[in-house]
């Protein structure tokens, strides 16, 4: 059995990781950590654990978690896993990070998108992105994986199989993305369904938004060169789920007019237990997925130009379940364990 530990469990993220890891045939939970939470049963913080799981949280300490844990997922809020990082590596730990301390790495856009100054670049540099369908021999052998973020999680997979064949003009990508509440954290979502706001629906960080280059990153591996995209993300007055509507013009050079598109999306995601295409025609709905590991993808070819819709849950796909798929493949369980 790997033991396991979650700092920062009090969180969305942090009780996702729990509720899943309590379904894995080859886990042990065996330390829960928390700032704000210590010396409390977990029972107390979430109720419905109660007879499930009796431990205890503890204050991250370092010593206790290097001694109660083989790898260790870190559910904090950004700027802050990099203060434990080099610590828990040192010791000859693992790491799955859900914060974005370890995803870009041009620390550069990353101290220019989080306001803060990148403290741990050698680790940065062998970090793996924790995409699967992308990285997954990478991932096998990573000592931390930096769990990809919800938005480009679902962009990055809608976009893929085009930018691999280079189908896609990526100066004219936009990415009309649509987000629950959740993704905010649970005191923002509790303020946001006791306010007016929850009749509302908005944009915001028009154009600045942190996740834009971590999708400008992934996608310009696959085409093998810059690419930046137009992103706008959306608050939708519900709690899970996140919808993406992307519009890309056809690379003019490629030779794709006579392609299929939803044959190239199913081709290309053939072995991925996680990824769903729908057949033409179909689209994705938020009810699809939520509750789901699964990113489910559609496909309207508009001769010069391709619309792709994908949909998420973005607190376990865009979250907690995908850094449990990258627990998997660390360690060599069945990919779809404590996700079925």
């Amino acid at each position: 059995m790997v033991k396991v530990g979650i700092v920062g469990v009090s969180g969305y993220t942090g009780e996702e990781l729990i509720r899943i890891l309590l379904r894995h045939p080859g886990v042990k939970l065996n330390g829960l950590f928390s700032s704000s939470a210590y010396a409390k049963p977990i029972a107390e913080i979430f109720p419905d654990l109660a007879g499930k799981l009796d431990l205890v949280c503890l204050k991250p300490a370092i010593k206790d978690i290097v001694g109660k844990c083989d790898v260790v997922f870190l559910a904090l809020p950004h700027t802050t896993s990099m203060d434990l990082v080099p610590q828990l590596i040192k010791a000859g730990k693992r790491v799955i990070d859900l914060s974005a301390d370890y995803r870009l790495k041009d620390f550069k856009a990353y101290e220019k998108f989080y306001q803060y100054k990148h403290k741990d670049k050698a680790n940065l540099k062998s970090s793996v992105y924790g995409l699967p369908e992308l990285y997954r021999a990478q991932i096998k052998k990573a000592r931390i994986v930096a769990n990809p973020g919800c938005y480009p999680t679902a962009a990055i997979l809608a976009l893929a199989p085009l930018a691999a064949i280079g189908a896609a003009d990526f100066n004219s990508v936009i990415i009309d993305a649509k987000s629950g509440v959740s993704g905010a954290g649970r005191k923002k979502t509790e303020v946001f369904f006791s306010s007016p706001d929850k009749e509302d629906f908005k944009a915001y960080k028009v154009g600045v938004h942190q996740h834009t280059p971590e999708i400008n990153q992934a996608l310009a591996i696959l085409a093998g060169k810059k690419v930046k995209v137009t992103f706008v993300p959306h608050l939708l007055p519900v709690k899970i789920g996140i919808l993406e509507t992307i519009y890309i013009k056809k690379n003019q050079k490629a030779k794709i007019k006579k392609l299929k598109l939803v044959d190239l999306y199913k081709k290309f995601y053939k072995h991925e237990p996680f990824v769903r295409i729908k057949a033409e025609g179909e689209f994705p709905a938020l009810k699809d997925v939520v509750g789901t590991n699964f990113c489910d993808i559609g496909i309207k070819d508009c001769v010069d130009s391709v619309i792709v819709i994908s949909a998420i849950d973005n607190l376990i796909k865009g979250a907690s379940g995908q850094a449990v798929q990258n627990l998997n493949i660390m360690y060599r369980f069945p990919e779809t364990a404590g996700l079925l």
